[in-house]
C-alpha cells in the first residue's frame, strides 16, 4: 500500500487561499491546459484529510492524462467547525471559480471527491442548481451521504471505513443533528427532487458502508431523467482505487473511471 501526498513532478502546483480556504490548484506542467477545471474535494469522514490527499486521488491522474485543472480546497474539519463549514467553504471556492472563469482560463466545471468529499460533491452541485452555478458533470465516489444507518452501514465491518467509524464522523459533522431528517446540504441522501443536478458517475464496493446510499443516489437521479452510471465492484475495503490502485479491483475500476471522464469530456457541457 503506497500512501503519496506529494505532486506528480508532470503536476504544477500554485498554492493559494480563495477567500479563507487554502486551496491547491493542479494544471499540467509544460503544456496548456485544456479549459476544464475540477473542483476536486478530499475525503476523511468529515472528520479528518486534507486538501494535499488530491496527490493520491484519481484527480492527480486527470491533470496529467487530460490535462484539466483540478482546484482542491482545504475546507474546515469538523473538529474545527461543524455542518455547514465545510460545505460553505466548499462552495466558496466553486463560486470563485465561476466568477473567475476568465481569469482561471476555463469554460467549464466539473466536481468530484471520494468518500465525504463525494458527499461535499453532491452537496456542492445541488447549492450550485439551487444558486444558479452550472456544473457539467459531477464524480461523487463512494460517497458519503446518508447520516441515517443504510442497510448496508448497518452493522458493516469493512474494511478503512465502518459503522462505529461512519457514525463518529456524523456525530462529529451534525453534533445534535446526527440522526435527524437534516437539509440535503448537510446529508445529500436526504435530497427529494434531484431535477436538473449534473451528469454523474460513480463507483463503490458491493461490501462497504456507503453501497446502499450510492445506489440510492444514483437511483434518484435517473428518476429525475439526469444521466447516472454507477460501476460495482466485490469488495469491502472502503477506498480500495486510492489504497490498492494496482490490484484488482482497483485496476479495473480506475480504467473505467477514466474512460468516464472521457465520456463527459466529449458529451457534457
Amino acid at each position: 500500500m503506497k500512501i503519496k501526498l506529494r505532486p506528480d513532478n508532470e503536476i504544477q502546483v500554485q498554492k493559494v487561499r480563495l477567500g479563507r480556504v487554502p486551496t491547491l490548484i493542479l494544471r499540467p506542467a509544460g503544456r496548456t491546459s485544456i479549459p476544464v477545471a475540477v473542483l476536486w474535494i478530499h475525503g476523511g469522514g468529515y472528520v479528518t484529510g486534507m486538501k494535499e490527499m488530491v496527490y493520491m486521488s484519481r484527480a492527480q491522474e486527470l491533470v496529467k492524462k487530460f490535462g484539466v485543472t483540478v482546484i482542491s480546497p482545504g475546507y474546515r474539519l469538523a473538529w474545527q467547525k461543524p455542518y455547514p463549514a465545510a460545505v460553505n467553504d466548499c462552495y466558496s471556492v466553486l463560486s470563485y471559480m465561476d466568477k473567475n472563469r476568465e481569469q482561471l482560463g476555463f469554460d467549464r466545471i466539473m466536481v468530484g471527491g471520494e468518500s465525504a468529499g463525494g458527499g461535499l460533491c453532491a452537496a456542492v452541485c445541488m447549492m450550485a442548481r439551487d444558486r444558479g452555478i452550472h456544473i457539467a458533470f459531477q464524480m461523487p465516489l463512494y460517497p458519503m451521504i446518508s447520516n441515517i444507518d443504510t442497510e448496508s452501514s448497518k452493522d458493516n465491518h469493512g474494511r478503512i471505513w465502518n459503522t462505529r467509524r461512519n457514525h463518529i464522523g456524523w456525530r462529529m459533522y451534525l453534533r445534535k443533528h446526527a440522526k435527524e431528517m437534516v437539509s440535503p446540504y448537510a446529508a445529500a441522501s436526504r435530497q427529494t427532487d434531484y431535477s436538473g443536478l449534473p451528469p454523474c458517475y460513480t463507483f463503490v464496493g458491493d461490501g462497504e458502508p456507503f453501497y446502499s446510499e450510492t445506489l440510492k443516489y444514483i437511483d434518484g437521479l435517473k428518476s429525475a431523467g439526469v444521466d447516472a452510471v454507477v460501476d460495482c465492484y466485490h469488495t469491502d475495503m472502503h477506498a480500495f482505487d486510492m489504497l490498492n490502485p494496482d490490484k484488482e479491483p482497483g485496476i479495473t475500476a480506475i480504467k473505467r473511471f477514466e474512460e468516464r471522464f472521457q465520456y463527459a469530456l466529449a458529451h457534457y457541457r
